[in-house]
């Protein structure tokens, strides 16, 4: 596998930010920067042909890497009605059981299914910080280092996003004992993010930094940090996701919580509200205004009962999003592009909900999320554009399915009959990462995350 930098690539058909086309001819730096793109053009000596339709490879912009592990843990019913409270003590256990070798062999696993997926960033949404019994590490820094590992090891482009989390409910209710693993005060995550802003910077990774809830935090330590944080990445937040948080919400401050949130904190473009499920009319326009991006999990959302984001009308009002694969029961673009269209259908028992008359549903939510998810994890420019960093999906072009569409056919068939399977080879910032569908390092990540599962179980 190629691990140096591509100089010129040919596509005989790329999405480009103006639409499809065709024998496309694409220049880049040695820093794996698009320096120029040129249309209808023939192949010149020292091309290297893709082999099949190339398309801009998304940004993930919610995960939780150690719950890749986790992945169908969860789905033995139980005694009441389950919900993602009752999911949460699964999580606890495995929180309970991994220690930082555990947490970057399963980062490295995951971050390559994502790759394998059509993802070529990630902004992990990082709270497990300490040992089961709360103890910090030697080095506090300890578990976020190990996610630095594992995508600096896969390839993957990475946002980290230590989250601050002090607390079990609005208020300032004390932790429980399975969040003492996650748990800060504002002076230790303001260390913390000194600590890791030299070692992103180095990496070329992007830092950030999350508020794990409203639950989680109260007024005056959300406040504290968005004064003193040290770094000027994205900021984002889990919201609005249970309807249990929002009668919890009503309960302590009189306000539902997207509502609290908007009217209390700065939110704009910087921001992603994580889920941010169910919401008035006048929320779902507000956030549509602010210039934050919604950030939707459709298939975690779906696995945890959570409800469905109102996206047909958030869309239509210009509101911003992008999708992520949080706790990871799906890793793959295609499978979260196809629950966020397939949820609003069947909410409203009807067809093609997210694209106006006569356009692509695929090509309108592909062009969402790329949008949506470049901004959330800190990337400037998004897409197949000069100045844009080369991230690349080449899909299938062998697949019958592929090789018999055009146009827009081609991401309808990907996003909504095939699949991850469609994804043949991916590019990160000029250095392919997946080629034929297998990454150099499989055999020891595989062998790695294995030995997890088996501990585990």
């Amino acid at each position: 596998m190629a691990t140096f930098p591509v100089n010129r690539l040919f596509a005989d058909h790329a999405l480009l930010p103006t639409g499809w086309a065709h024998n496309v001819a694409i220049a880049l730096d040695q820093t794996g920067e698009i320096v120029s793109i040129k249309t209808d053009q023939p192949i010149a000596d020292g091309d290297e042909r893709v082999a099949g339709p190339l398309v801009p490879a998304l940004a993930n912009l919610h995960s939780h890497a150690f719950q890749r592990a986790m992945a169908g843990l969860a789905e033995v019913a139980g005694s009441g009605d389950d919900s993602f409270w009752t999911w949460r003590e699964e999580m606890y256990r495995t929180v309970g059981l991994v220690n930082p070798d555990d947490v970057e062999a399963i980062a490295a696993k995951l971050y390559m299914e994502m790759l394998k997926g059509g993802f070529g960033h990630v902004a992990e949404f990082h709270y497990l910080h300490h040992t089961a019994d709360g103890t910090p590490h030697a080095d506090p820094a300890e578990m976020s280092l190990r996610i630095l590992n594992a995508a600096k090891a896969t390839g993957i482009g990475l946002t980290h996003l230590p989250v601050f989390y002090a607390h079990a409910n609005f208020g300032g209710v004390a932790p429980n004992a399975g969040q003492r693993p996650f748990l800060h005060d504002p002076d230790r995550f303001l260390a913390l993010l000194e600590r890791l802003a030299p070692l992103c910077r180095d990496n070329g990774q992007t830092l950030g930094y999350a508020i794990h809830s409203l639950r989680a935090a109260t007024p005056e330590e959300m406040r504290t940090i968005l004064e003193r944080a040290p770094v000027a990445g994205p900021i984002h937040i889990h919201v609005a996701e249970q309807t249990k948080e929002v009668d919890d919400s009503l309960a302590w401050s009189g306000r539902r919580p997207v509502q609290w949130l908007l009217d209390e904190m700065p939110v704009d473009e910087r921001w992603c509200l994580i889920h941010a499920t169910h919401l008035t009319d006048d929320e779902r326009q507000r956030l549509a205004r602010s210039g934050a991006v919604a950030g939707l999990c459709p298939a975690t959302e779906a696995n945890l009962g959570d409800g469905i984001f109102p996206a047909v009308d958030y869309m239509a009002e210009g509101g911003r999003l992008g999708i992520g694969t949080d706790s990871h029961v799906a890793t793959s673009v295609a499978e979260e592009l196809r629950l966020l269209e397939y949820g609003q259908r069947l909410r409203d028992r009807r067809r093609n909900r997210l694209a106006g008359p006569g356009a692509s549903v695929g090509h309108t939510i592909f062009d969402a999320a790329l949008k949506g998810g470049a901004q959330a994890v800190g990337q400037k420019t998004s897409g197949i554009a000069v100045g844009a960093r080369a991230d690349f999906v080449v899909l299938d072009g062998a697949n019958p399915y592929i090789a018999a569409a055009s146009g827009n056919q081609i991401l309808d068939r990907w996003l909504f009959a095939l699949g991850g399977e469609t994804v043949r080879d991916v590019m990160v910032a000029g250095q392919w990462k997946i080629r034929n569908g297998r990454h150099d390092r499989e055999e020891d990540i595989d062998r790695a995350f294995a030995r997890v599962l088996m501990k585990l179980k």
